[in-house]
């Protein structure tokens, strides 16, 4: 996700598509089993966890529905847990305010997206209005 940095090796994936509430409690639940596969930690798993059931529901909520794609990675020695999330909804129109805590398009408490990047290792977010976002988050074991 940085350039200039060696690319991910992945194993171990997982599609799924995000279309209703209960896909958000199985993105949970497949997150979680591949964080442990990947011996995260207790408390990173609950950060991965997190970020993912945050941009599970603002798939659903903001995208109208997407997919998730979710896999056990490797740099070098490092190993980790890759999630990306991918609509094709109104996409975000001004990415800094998106970014902002607190900031919310809807009724939500504006935490999904910058409380996403805070709990990940990496954080990618590529939105074009009109056209729908793809967000990507990576949590490193330790």
């Amino acid at each position: 996700m940085t350039p200039g940095v060696e690319p991910l090796e992945e194993s171990a994936v997982d599609e799924s598509p995000i279309a209703a509430n209960a896909d958000v409690v199985k993105a949970r639940q497949t997150v979680r089993a591949l964080a442990q596969q990947a011996r995260l930690s207790l408390v990173d798993q609950t950060k991965l966890i997190t970020a993912a059931s945050e941009l599970a529901r603002n798939t659903l909520t903001y995208g109208g529905g997407g997919s998730m794609r979710v896999s056990i990675v490797r740099r070098g020695a490092k190993t980790g847990v890759k999630v990306a999330f991918h609509d094709e909804g109104p996409g975000i129109e001004d990415m800094e305010l998106a970014l902002t805590d607190g900031w919310s398009s809807g009724k939500g408490m504006g935490l999904g997206l910058s409380g996403a990047r805070r709990l990940a290792d990496e954080f990618e977010v590529v939105s074009t209005p009109g056209k729908g976002t793809r967000v990507v988050v990576v949590k490193w074991a330790r």
